[in-house]
């Protein structure tokens, strides 16, 4: 019998991608969810599909974290418990620092890193009721950088950090803290980059070995559940990124930064252009969530 059995797993960013891929493996393991997200339309059909026996969603801002405590309060509501909460809701910002949005770098900064402590902080208490699990995703992104990502870089890192400050706070109340990292992933997030930016594109192409290739949202998914039943500390996607991690010091050198500021005077230049040229930082999706949103009082 699946340890996952009977489970109740709160997903952010559940409707599309890594978490609506999750939560479909979760739930063919006898797990239930409970699904975050601003996208009403695709969250709506995941609960369908996935029944309302195994399923429940609620429409949330992980920027806000009265939203975060209505979805655990919605969970609980509808299956009695929380044994996990995966913090996955994140976005990128397109733009070197010269050229990015400042609102939306500020953005990228609040999903990304006050969405983590909003998600977490609200499911706490449950979590410690239950003695279970909290899994934060960050990126392969907190160990290697990228130029003209600064946001999502800076933002993984301090996912990274939140988790392992984390871990010893909770560990002796039994709940286990862990952290995703994941190179890219077939995700409409890198999907929408590649459409927006040529320059994106060339920046995989020149990155070194494995670190340009991109990884399907199933595998990643399949890794996921694997790391929640077995409530890892971290989540290595593909397995080659906790090289990375191990290799992290050397990649802030200057021998190990040579490669990447080799080719920053073709990309950067370029994102930029294509940035002006676009009218937006991010892509044109999560613009239109953005639109959508209330107006933080």
């Amino acid at each position: 019998m699946s340890k996952l059995k009977g489970k109740v797993v709160l997903i952010t960013g559940g409707a599309r991608g890594v978490g609506a891929e999750t939560a479909r493996r979760l739930v063919a393991k006898g797990a239930k969810v409970a699904l975050v997200d601003l996208d009403r339309e695709p969250l709506a059909a995941l609960e369908a599909e996935l029944g309302a026996a195994n399923a429940t969603s609620i429409v949330g801002d992980v920027t806000k974290l009265e939203d975060m405590e209505a979805a655990v309060d919605h969970a609980l509501k509808a299956f009695g418990r929380l044994d996990v909460a995966m913090a996955n809701a994140g976005i990128a910002s397109y733009g070197s620092v010269l050229a990015v949005d400042p609102a939306t770098f500020r953005r990228v900064i609040d999903v990304n890193v006050n969405g983590v402590f909003h998600t977490i902080r609200a499911a706490l208490p449950a979590l410690i009721e239950t003695k279970g699990y909290a899994l934060v995703v960050s990126s392969l992104a907190a160990y290697a950088a990228s130029p003209g990502l600064v946001a999502y870089h800076a933002s993984k890192a301090g996912a990274e950090h939140f988790a392992n400050a984390l871990r010893p706070e909770v560990g002796y109340l039994g709940v286990k803290v862990g952290s995703a990292h994941m190179s890219w992933i077939d995700t409409p997030l890198v999907q929408d980059a590649k459409n927006d930016l040529s320059a994106f594109r060339t920046m995989l192409q020149r990155l070194p070995g494995p670190l340009g290739n991109t990884t399907s949202v199933e595998a990643c998914a399949d890794a996921f559940v694997k790391g929640i039943e077995r409530r890892k500390t971290r989540i290595s996607v593909p397995g080659w990124v906790n090289a990375i991690r191990w290799l992290k010091p050397a990649l802030t050198t200057p021998l190990g930064e040579r490669e990447t500021a080799r080719h920053a005077h073709e990309i950067v230049p370029l994102m930029d252009q294509e940035v002006l040229a676009l009218g937006r930082s991010m892509s044109a999706r999560t613009a239109a969530l953005d639109e959508d949103r209330q107006p933080v009082t």
